[in-house]
């Protein structure tokens, strides 16, 4: 017991150390590493100097996702994503004049098919056979000019890693790392792509994406599950669309949509670009203003004008399947730019950090109904409002209806008792400590950086908003919950296992 005591007290001193050295690492020692400006076109440019190794990293920061996109062309965004690894005019193809001409064959030909395709009265299925095989024959002949994963294969070759991008409802990111002595070669990839972006393979990636999406939500009962809560949730906001797109769009969209997506929304005004790594910013601006300045000026996206409006009824999903059970609840919340979204923050992490968390404590440790349970903001996104939502896995033996028995009672808890003393302490030093582990790489600081340029106006919010999380009070947890976590504003989802209950699983 001795020796359990010492080590609690040895693991409280880690964490006040961590603490002191997130406070070393205090907004005015970033500020004097970190230069910014905007160029003409628009585009924002973040540099922090960080000389610890001969690399630098990079993140771009499209501020458009599946948010953006309309009926017709959900997934559309995340579609992009997948061509702007398709590579240029001269990366990736044999003969662009070749290549362009034929491409427009394809267009022309999808066109056609795709209006008899749809046609609802009067189609000709014999006329739509032959325009679905002059369509698949252009892009057999478009594809004779492709160079496959040139793009990709220049930044293996050049000493590049981690290429990689991502769509979420809120934004695009792309990113890597290379070695500083390939700055300019990088500073030329990375606007040739968003300077000549083309449409190769365009239908191929569109059946890749077809696949994602069964692999993912069509043929995983708990994809569909919440595919159908966020539906619920969101009546008329985007928020309520499948990121990856709904089955008829992406058997419907075009390289032509695609384009049109490319130019109303990855415009120099609608990015933001931060390089972290062993350079030096008056380097980086000009290599940045010789090669990202040529990208075209266009006007910045007008806001989204959808606005959830007000939930007035609880609404509930359930999903009868052959599978594990499911449960899942959540209530609208304000977006990120909120006053209260550090208290939000705060819910979070009492009821879901680690092994002490209160619903691991009551679900899982202490109940035994729960293979896993947490409760989280920002879901799915928190550009816009949002939902705060509770989970939780039934174990053999138990259902949904006993999980969120136990989740209710522990969101009770929170609006009719202050949290105590020792958990608001620990979720403001752990605050400090997972600071720390975000600044550690410079692949994790370059998207902090951009994300919170765009997101919040201002790369230093990563640092005030562990500021306003520990002004945080017990009284604003129970204000905060009272609010919010009410009945009218609730959307449930469950699965209710079709398969015979297993009785006495549960192991209390």
């Amino acid at each position: 017991m001795h020796r359990l005591t010492q080590a609690r007290a040895v693991i409280t001193a880690l964490l006040l150390a961590a603490a002191a050295v997130a406070g070393a690492q205090d907004l005015a020692s970033f500020e004097a590493r970190v230069s910014e400006r905007q160029l003409a076109n628009g585009l924002k440019v973040i540099v922090c100097e960080r000389p610890q190794a001969p690399v630098f990293s990079f993140f771009i920061h499209v501020d458009a996702g599946s948010d953006r996109e309309v009926a017709g062309i959900t997934g559309l965004a995340h579609m992009f994503e997948h061509m702007a690894f398709k590579g240029t005019d001269v990366i990736g193809t044999t003969d662009y004049a070749a290549e362009q001409a034929a491409l427009a064959k394809v267009e022309a030909a999808y066109d056609a098919y795709d209006r008899e395709r749809r046609s609802r009265v009067g189609r000709d299925e014999k006329r739509l056979a032959e325009l679905e095989k002059g369509w698949k024959d252009a892009i057999a002949e478009a594809d004779r000019y492709v160079v496959r994963n040139a793009f990709g294969e220049i930044i293996d070759r050049e000493g590049g890693v981690g290429l990689n991008a991502f769509t979420s409802s809120d934004e695009t990111g792309y990113f890597y790392s290379m070695p500083v002595n390939r700055l300019e070669l990088w500073a030329y990839l990375e606007s040739e792509r968003f300077l000549k972006p083309v449409m190769r393979e365009f239908y191929k990636e569109r059946d890749v994406v077809m696949e994602e999406r069964r692999m993912r939500t069509d043929s995983q009962p708990v994809g569909r599950l919440i595919e159908q809560f966020l539906a619920a949730a969101f009546t008329a906001h985007p928020y309520g669309q499948p990121g990856v797109g709904w089955p008829s769009d992406l058997q419907s969209f075009s390289a032509t949509d695609a384009a049109g997506f490319f130019s109303r929304y990855y415009v120099p005004a609608n990015m933001t670009l931060a390089v972290v790594g062993d350079v030096k910013a008056g380097e980086v601006m000009l290599l940045v203003e010789r090669y990202f300045g040529r990208l075209p000026v266009a006007p910045k996206p007008e806001p989204l004008r959808t606005v959830e409006p007000p939930q007035r009824a609880e609404r509930t999903i359930v999903l009868h399947d052959p599978s594990q059970p499911f449960y899942v609840e959540g209530y609208h919340r304000p977006d990120a730019r909120d006053p209260d979204d550090a208290v939000y923050d705060v819910i979070s992490d009492i009821l879901s950090a680690g092994r002490t968390s209160r619903l691991y404590r009551s679900l899982v440790r202490d109940k035994k109904i729960a293979a896993g349970a947490a409760g989280f903001g920002g879901f799915p996104g928190n550009k816009y409002p949002n939902l705060f939502a509770f989970y939780a896995v039934p174990t053999p033996g138990h259902t949904p209806q006993e999980v969120q028995a136990a989740i209710r009672e522990e969101i009770e808890r929170l609006k009719t008792e202050d949290v105590n003393d020792t958990e608001l302490e620990t979720v403001k030093t752990r605050a400090r400590a997972d600071l720390i582990r975000r600044l550690a790489s410079n692949q994790g600081l370059a998207l902090q950086l951009a994300t919170n340029q765009a997101r919040l106006g201002d790369w230093r919010e990563l640092f005030r908003g562990v500021d306003a999380l520990a002004r945080v009070t017990k009284a604003d947890v129970r204000r905060v919950a009272n609010q919010v976590f009410v009945p009218e504003n609730r959307t449930v989802g469950i699965i209710e296992s079709t398969r015979p209950s297993t009785a006495g699983g549960g192991g209390r």
